[in-house]
């Protein structure tokens, strides 16, 4: 009797043994086909989102976000196959990302804006921008803020979250840009002569573009002074020279033409009582 209980015991955990054993070979199994399927799928993901020229930090980023969520879904398949029941699972795992995705609301935010920045580059490192109330070159895009440097030297470090979702002028965008500027003379003066003063300066500096047209012409009638409007093309990098070398330059030759450039002035009158 005994050897009969005994002999049943080792058919029942040699048949225990056997169906573990087989079950734990095809997980084994599906774990090593399913890794390197991922593997070939973050290469694939890779390949193409350095086709379209999406930046480094991006393209590492989304292929880390394409790794992680396959090889969760990995996990629950494999932890199915043993028994386990995954639906609990999965509502855990996706009530635990909720609540990690309000703690960190404002970070998320950040993250969702530099990914948006670095994929649809509304500017690149190197760009003048003008964002947030300021102005500055961009030194580095990250996937939480994008560094400013200042015409100064300061350094300005803004929230890609309010940056992705605000009004940005970027002043490289383009080659060239015009230059507007304003110039003044007194009612007494000689709109002509100062009209071919402003186009020989123009004309004779060598940043000013002949194409497209410079524009200069009366702008204003205004309270002491007529105004000219003027609006040469350069190039973006020469936009502050042309506009500094002007200013300079029209005083200096109106000075030499005698025409004035009029200003405030207020006349005080002193009366006494008797």
């Amino acid at each position: 009797m005994k050897e009969l209980l005994s002999e049943v015991n080792i058919n029942k955990l040699t048949n225990v043994a056997a169906d573990y054993g087989f079950q734990f070979i095809k997980v084994i199994v599906v774990l090593i086909i399913g890794l390197k399927v991922i593997n070939f799928i973050d290469r694939l993901v890779d390949k193409a989102l350095q086709k379209k020229e999406v930046e480094l930090s991006l393209r590492g980023f989304i292929t880390s976000i394409v790794s992680i969520a396959l090889k969760i879904g990995l996990f629950i398949t494999i932890i199915g196959m043993v028994g386990i029941k995954t639906t609990s699972f999965v509502a855990m795992l996706g009530a635990a990302g909720l609540a990690f995705g309000m703690s960190l609301q404002g970070a998320l935010g950040n993250l969702a804006g530099g990914v948006l920045i670095l994929f649809f580059k509304p500017f690149k490192v190197g760009d003048v921008i003008e964002a947030q109330g300021f102005t500055g070159k961009v030194k580095e895009i990250g996937l939480f803020c994008t560094i400013l440097n200042t015409a100064d030297n300061k350094t300005v470090i803004l929230p890609n979250g309010s940056l992705s979702s605000g009004s940005i002028v970027n002043f490289s965008a383009e080659n060239i840009r015009r230059v507007d500027m304003t110039f003044g003379i007194g009612y007494g003066d000689d709109i002509k002569k100062a009209k071919e003063v402003l186009e020989k300066l123009t004309k004779e500096h060598p940043l000013i573009l002949n194409e497209p047209e410079t524009l200069i012409a009366v702008s204003a009638l205004a309270d002491s002074s007529v105004n000219f409007a003027v609006r040469p093309w350069v190039k973006s990098a020469d936009y502050w020279q042309v506009m500094f070398d002007m200013q300079e330059n029209v005083k200096l030759e109106f000075d030499k033409e005698g025409i004035s450039i009029p200003f405030p002035q207020r006349d005080v009158h002193i009366y006494q009582e008797k």
